[in-house]
């Protein structure tokens, strides 16, 4: 395992070196929170895919076929469907916003009045989301160095927070092209065609498993519509998305980029699953479908493969990892705290807004990994978060986009609605039963229709330079507070 180790080493140390390389170059608020917004075709698809193939679409993928075959593709398919949709029909517009939240999107197109609880609803999705990418070094440290789970979270998410404090979206963007290029290697070019030879080929596969693992909907169509709803949408208007569709230098980029990313998500989807139908064959009675990568790994694959294979799931769960810290740390610090800052720093004082940032990334780091060891269950708390995002976020997000009918007061009404009926069902049915989300779903749509019919149309200023921000023809302000103050 010496050689794995080295491996395992080099790569550690680059992420770091590479968060000490953004940092210099992070001098701006646009610099440290997205890029700069001028990431080309290249390295927009592959950091988009990075963020969105986290640990859950690899060693949650690789379990999933594992447990039902080739149909066990479907969660990192639809997650793959959404990215498609949202480059495709809403890349362009929300790039040309020049926004950093989607709080401040909702501001924008609501009059400044909507931002607040919908930044709340974020932050609690962002939070869990990293901490649900944190636990799983726990995982992978433990097939790696035989650690403890709490040190292993300690250790891989304090690399993680350490390159992200240090440089921003610009330490992130490059840390996140290293991993693209670790995970296609590792798990594409390696671990896909040495589980197949291992098993005996696509054959012998067939001829030892149920026909059923072979079935493209063998998982079941509740459940195919369940992913759809809560991936699907939720790559539509997770902030950790946004930020990275902000990030690109034209909406040709976004719109081009995202989409070879999301084609890029299909095929990775399908690779996992195979992989996992493969370790079926090799090893039929593991305990948990989500052991099914690291042992495929730890006892099939040659030394210094094994070491690359575990750096792409390490990579595949650090790009998930800092993608939702930023996320959480810019909603945190813009859509929450410069309110707060607004109401009890004199007006017209001055701030560091990078220091700022910086401060709240350190923050919120340490709440994940402190959060992420008081935790267990990765399925559980990711649940939790894509049902709060979708439940409370998608109708006034999607509805601020498509319906100009859409008020303020209907907005703030669908995000409480679907918010509190996902948070009352989780609590009487369960949290990962399919009913929260299906209900808080139709409350807040019930709601946002219902009271925004009710109430005063959006004024026609407000929707006026709306219009202008979405076909890039005004001038973008750089914060909140200024947001809010030119809509009061």
């Amino acid at each position: 395992m010496a050689v794995d180790y080295l491996v395992i080493v080099v790569y550690l140390a680059g992420m770091l070196a590479m968060g000490w390389w953004g940092m210099r170059r992070a001098k701006s608020k646009s610099e440290f929170l997205v890029a700069g917004r001028r990431l080309g075709p290249a390295m927009y698809s592959g950091t988009m895919a990075a963020i969105v193939l986290g640990g859950a679409s690899t060693i949650g993928g690789v379990g999933l076929g594992y447990q039902y075959g080739l149909s066990g593709a479907w969660m990192v398919f639809t997650i793959g469907l959404g990215l498609l949709a949202l480059s495709v029909f809403f890349s362009a517009r929300i790039a040309r916003l020049k926004v950093y939240t989607v709080s401040e999107m909702l501001d924008l197109r609501y009059g400044g009045r909507a931002g607040v609880i919908s930044g709340v609803v974020m932050w609690a999705y962002t939070l869990m989301l990293a901490v649900t990418s944190t636990i799983a070094y726990a995982t992978i440290f433990d097939v790696l160095f035989d650690i403890n789970r709490t040190l292993a979270i300690i250790l891989g998410g304090s690399i993680v927070v350490a390159y992200s404090t240090l440089g921003g979206m610009w330490s992130i963007t490059l840390t996140d092209m290293v991993q693209f290029v670790v995970k296609t290697i590792g798990v594409l070019l390696l671990l896909l065609p040495i589980a197949v030879v291992k098993a005996g080929g696509f054959g012998e596969m067939k001829a030892q498993l149920p026909t059923e693992y072979f079935d493209p909907l063998g998982i079941g169509g509740e459940t195919i519509f369940t992913y759809v709803l809560i991936y699907t949408f939720g790559m539509l208007i997770g902030q950790d998305i946004w930020q990275r569709v902000f990030t690109a230098r034209s909406d040709r980029t976004a719109r081009w980029g995202g989409t070879v990313a999301g084609t890029y998500c299909l095929a990775y989807a399908l690779a996992g699953a195979v992989i996992g139908t493969a370790a079926k064959v090799l090893y039929p009675e593991l305990a948990s479908p989500d052991d099914a990568f690291a042992t495929i790994v730890k006892d099939e694959l040659p030394m210094g493969v094994r070491g690359l294979v575990l750096a792409a799931a390490l990579a595949a769960v650090m790009s998930t990892s800092s993608g939702a810290l930023i996320a959480c740390a810019t909603v945190a610090n813009n859509d929450i705290w410069a309110r707060l800052r607004g109401i009890v720093r004199p007006e017209g004082e001055q701030h560091d807004e990078v220091k700022g940032n910086r401060a709240f990334i350190l923050l919120m780091g340490l709440a994940v990994i402190a959060t992420a060891i008081a935790l267990n269950d990765v399925v559980q708390a990711l649940t939790v978060a894509y049902n709060l995002l979708v439940g409370g976020l998608l109708v006034p997000i999607l509805g601020g986009l498509l319906w100009k009918r859409g008020t303020a007061q209907g907005a703030l009404a669908a995000v409480a609605a679907g918010g509190l009926a996902v948070v009352g069902l989780m609590a009487g049915y369960g949290i990962l039963a399919n009913e929260p989300v299906y209900y808080g779903l139709l409350s807040s749509l019930a709601a946002y229709v219902v009271v925004s019919l009710a109430t005063r149309p959006t004024d026609a200023a407000v929707l006026a330079a709306w219009r202008e921000r979405l076909a890039g023809r005004a001038p973008a302000p750089e914060s909140v507070s200024e947001q809010v103050s030119a809509a009061q």
